[in-house]
């Protein structure tokens, strides 16, 4: 049994994609281990039919984290029997670098984003310099790579004349999206928002339109380092029983929120590369929970809303314009029951259970070279 060893810097509860990879390859005979942290607030994993690591640093950011970071999965590496080393972006990929050399075994990358174009990164040029001198450094030295939007992969064609299979971030098919047959409540309408609260996701935008809504809630799912920021805003607006803050959901739970959204947001602003070349998670777990999706005018994420008429582009960031959007997309309307109809067709074409097809291929093409 070819055995395969996933390495990523979260702590393994919330990341879907990961999750999708390691039940995809587990079912077609793979024997998947995920390493990854193991932090103060991390949950329980429950029921992982897959096999878990997760070890303490010393540090929780900042250079010496990096460094913590990789020596721990390089010392792990070292003594785990594997015979493909995966690294999930571009801050484990130095230590995953360093033992499959010294072991000789194949080096897979996938890359969920473009790690220098992070918002975080856009102000701080010298240390965005480091991160691009370290991707040109260890980006051409991998055996595969895949990664989850077009421009991504034509970015590494045409930067390291690399070549990377596009496993775009779908979910997998719904068929329970009404919520084990539950109905959502009519009387308030929620609108969700799930993923990492970060700098650019333009939850502030979203915050402001309620104030201009009758009978509308906006759920945030998720946590990050503006979670403080966004909860005195809520609370400036008056707006502190319409604006819900779940924290953190393991992927398990997740669902039952999805499912009972009237519309799901993806509003990140054209902060660099990264964002601009966007396809989240949540974007394709709103398409499978049915629910009509407000997304920004970033060009990923708008041509899949339009293209498979499921909800609507947001081009003017104003608050009394994305409220009007909403309102439609809750509103009975013939433009709404057209969303709905979209939606069940986009279900059935973008799901993992098409995407896996070709992560499977790529991994059998490596197992015939071990």
């Amino acid at each position: 049994m070819i055995k395969v060893i996933s390495v990523v810097s979260n702590d393994i509860v919330t990341d879907n994609r990961i999750h999708k990879i390691a039940l995809s390859l587990g079912a077609n005979g793979y024997e998947f281990m995920i390493i990854g942290r193991l932090l103060k607030n991390s949950g329980k994993l429950y029921d992982r039919p897959y096999i878990t690591r997760r070890f303490r640093l010393w540090f929780s950011n900042g250079p010496l984290f990096y460094l913590n970071l990789n020596i721990r999965i390089f010392t792990f590496l070292l003594g785990a029997k594997a015979d493909i080393i995966l690294a999930n972006d571009l801050d484990t990929l130095l230590g995953c670098w360093l033992a499959a050399r010294l072991r000789r075994k194949q080096l897979f990358f996938d890359s969920h984003e473009l790690f220098p174009e992070v918002p975080e990164l856009v102000d701080r040029p010298f240390i965005r310099k480091i991160w691009m001198k370290l991707e040109a450094f260890l980006v051409p030295k991998i055996d595969r790579g895949f990664t989850v939007s077009r421009p991504i992969v034509d970015y590494y064609q045409e930067r390291y004349n690399l070549r990377f299979e596009l496993i775009r971030n779908l979910g997998r098919f719904r068929y329970d999206y009404e919520f084990d047959g539950l109905s959502k409540d009519q009387s308030m309408k929620t609108i969700i928002y799930q993923g990492a609260i970060n700098l650019g996701r333009g939850l502030e935008l979203a915050i402001r339109s309620i104030k201009h809504l009758e009978n509308v809630q906006l759920w945030i799912v998720g946590d990050g380092d503006i979670i403080a920021k966004l909860r005195q805003l809520a609370t400036h607006l008056g707006l502190g029983d319409r604006v819900k803050f779940f924290g953190r959901v393991s992927i398990e739970k997740l669902w039952k929120y999805t499912a009972r959204a009237h519309a799901g947001i993806s509003l990140e602003e054209d902060l660099g590369l990264n964002y601009r070349y966007a396809l989240p998670n949540k974007l394709f777990d709103y398409i499978q929970a049915r629910i009509p999706v407000i997304c920004s005018d970033l060009p990923e994420m708008a041509a899949i809303v339009n293209k498979f008429g499921v909800g609507k582009v947001l081009v003017e960031r104003e608050p009394l314009r994305l409220a009007e959007i909403i309102r439609d997309l809750i509103t009975e309307n013939p433009e709404r029951d057209k969303m709905i109809s979209n939606l069940e067709l986009a279900a059935r074409e973008l799901c993992w259970e098409r995407e896996e097809e070709k992560l499977i291929a790529l991994f059998r093409h490596a197992e015939a070279l071990t």
